[in-house]
């Protein structure tokens, strides 16, 4: 029971943790007119959950494996460099450390333990999945249960920022993401089954599409600051 509370308060948008404050490529998407309705937002989300969100998956139930065994300090270092490898938008990376921080803040006060200072001396500012995966491990659940969590994040925002950017019906924007529950199962069984592996080994699902929508959104962010500031 501890452990099935603590990956459900993992995925909760409540939880502090930086996990649904990002629109997951959605915003810019939407700026271009790439999604304008819930048939859209069906389509952008099947493709998030299998490119990004596998990836997340992955590397969470990774690290639940490696906190749930006392991994030596080197091996949370190439689990965040191997992550980085495949991850090629700089505005992806940058993203997912600042809410790996927010969920190591988070993460520090409901469930304090060593493992976390371990990750955060060997990576100061380790990738939101990775840290994800070690609070799960840490309250008890597997990789398995890491890697649903991560999966479920991967689309839940991006839906929410639907309906808050476009006004999207809430309760169509919820339905898609609960016809995603088959693939979400696979592909977190997918991930458990191979969070045991060298990092260098794991896989290396990408989400190319995503990756230009996350350069683009962060060009325009930057152009209008210039804009205000001048």
């Amino acid at each position: 029971m501890r452990a099935g509370l603590a990956v459900l308060a993992l995925a909760d948008s409540r939880f502090p943790g930086g996990g649904h404050v990002h629109s997951g490529g959605v915003e810019e998407a939407a700026a271009r007119g790439l999604i304008k309705g819930i048939g859209d937002l069906r389509e952008f989300l099947y493709g998030r959950l299998h490119g990004a969100g596998a990836l997340q998956a992955v590397f969470a139930a990774a690290a639940a494996h490696a906190a749930s065994r006392g991994v030596r300090s080197g091996h949370w270092r190439e689990l965040d460099v191997e992550l980085d490898a495949r991850s090629p938008s700089p505005a992806q990376r940058e993203a997912s450390r600042a809410q790996g921080r927010g969920m190591i803040r988070a993460g520090k006060a409901a469930w304090p333990s060593p493992v976390l200072t371990e990750l955060v001396a060997a990576t100061p500012r380790p990738h939101h999945p990775i840290v994800l995966g070690a609070l799960a491990a840490i309250a008890g659940a597997g990789p398995l249960e890491a890697a649903l969590a991560a999966g479920y994040l991967a689309v839940s925002g991006p839906s929410s920022a639907g309906v808050r950017l476009l006004g999207l019906d809430p309760f169509g924007a919820n339905a898609v993401v609960t016809e995603l529950a088959g693939d979400l199962d696979r592909i977190a069984a997918e991930a458990a089954a191979v969070a045991g592996l060298d990092p260098a080994e794991l896989p290396a699902p990408g989400a190319p599409a995503l990756d230009l929508l996350a350069e683009a959104h962060d060009r325009h962010h930057r152009e209008e600051v210039r804009l205000f500031a001048s």
